[in-house]
């Protein structure tokens, strides 16, 4: 797999790592489980700093996330492929099973169903013309009760019975109220909404985020012990807190819009679930201090290099508004060692609290990234 310091349009996942499935019965537990359980220590202590490192090499398996979320069976088996891979790096935070199903979770209280093009993952129209149109859908119903929340369980439940719950698991993809909102309403008069009808964006994303947590409740209760946080793409353990949602709408609205609706309705959902975990693709630098302000939150999540993402966050904005807050800041890091590098000797301080994500294809690779960041973040 090359490893590129550019963005690669021709890849169909440009943080993916390529693996062997594994069938469920033929997954080495035992080993898995040493391997949680000899970085559960470092895990803890790092959650309960103020700073520090750790260093997580994402398994991101291609398959799952795009047209393989269909096949229970077939993402579980890939996903063992991948834990089993991960054995070979070096890391200090585990990887996890998760039951991704696509990002229309909440929007699918609405009536939309997926769209299924070939070979991609599952996408969602916007059912409404504007925001006002949502609001009048009579009877959103609970997302367990639609089919894409069934599925969702029932993937939940069968990973459980696989592997006798003894791999870490986290929720699914919910996505936060705002990025929900732009699955349901057309985009474009959604941002005019935001400006002339404010109240009626409050509204719907209020409407989101109850629907959202309650589901995420769902989820948490039937996964029990085997349960991660803050789940889905962020580094996630059972010694962390925090839920997970993806939030990339803010790059499309004013800071002042964001605080103002977005910023409650995020808290609304998150706050029984120990509060939020940010994530958003594409350069939110320039928000650095509005999502570190988000109450409660617990990390925040981007990328940082141009293999990541076409347009990734510099390191100094991020840094300096993240420094001395006790607030996670998760890095995601694709490319060769030396981009890894440079990028981190630009984004550490030493009262920052910092996850390095790599990608790196070898584990030689992984233990010459794994060891210069360990020496220089001091």
């Amino acid at each position: 797999m090359p490893v590129m310091d550019k963005f690669d349009y021709t890849r169909r996942d440009s943080q993916s790592t390529p693996v062997e499935p594994v069938a469920a019965d033929r997954f080495d537990y035992d080993a898995y489980a040493e391997h949680e359980h000899r970085a559960l220590d470092y895990c803890r202590s790092f959650w309960e700093g103020r700073s520090g490192v750790a260093v997580y090499r994402r398994m991101r398996v291609a398959e799952v996330f795009s047209w393989g979320c269909a096949d229970r069976k077939r993402s579980l088996e890939w996903q063992l492929g991948g834990l089993r891979k991960s054995l070979e790096y070096r890391m200090d935070v585990p990887n996890f099973l998760e039951p991704w199903y696509g990002i229309g979770t909440a929007a699918a209280a609405f009536g939309p169903a997926y769209t299924w093009n070939r070979d991609q993952a599952p996408a969602i129209l916007p059912p409404f013309p504007d925001t006002g149109a949502a609001l009048d859908y009579p009877d959103p119903v609970p997302i367990r009760e639609t089919q894409i929340g069934k599925h969702t369980l029932e993937m939940i439940g069968y990973f459980l019975e696989e592997t006798s719950g003894r791999l870490p698991l986290s929720p699914c993809d919910v996505q936060s109220p705002l990025n929900t909102a732009g699955l349901l309403v057309d985009i474009n008069n959604f941002l005019v909404d935001s400006m002339i009808s404010p109240e009626k964006v409050r509204d719907l994303l209020e409407i989101l985020a109850g629907l959202t947590a309650d589901f995420a409740s769902d989820q948490v209760r039937l996964i029990g012990d085997s349960l991660v946080r803050p789940g889905h793409g962020f580094a996630s353990s059972r010694v962390f807190s925090g839920f997970g949602a993806s939030d990339d709408n803010i790059l499309m609205v004013t800071p002042d819009t964001y605080r103002e609706l977005a910023i409650p309705a995020l808290v609304h959902m998150c706050g029984k679930l120990g509060g939020a975990a940010f994530h958003s693709c594409g350069n939110w630098s320039g928000l650095a201090e509005t999502v570190r302000r988000i109450p409660g939150i617990t990390m925040a999540d981007g990328a940082f290099t141009p293999g990541t993402d076409p347009d990734p966050n510099p390191p100094e904005p991020i840094r300096d508004a993240f420094a001395g807050t006790g607030i996670t800041l998760c890095a995601r890091m694709v490319g060769s060692p030396d981009t890894v590098i440079s990028t981190v000797r630009r984004l550490w301080h030493p009262r920052l609290k910092l996850i390095v994500v790599t990608y790196c294809p070898t584990a030689k690779e992984q233990d010459r990234v794994y060891d210069f960041i360990h020496h220089h973040c001091v």
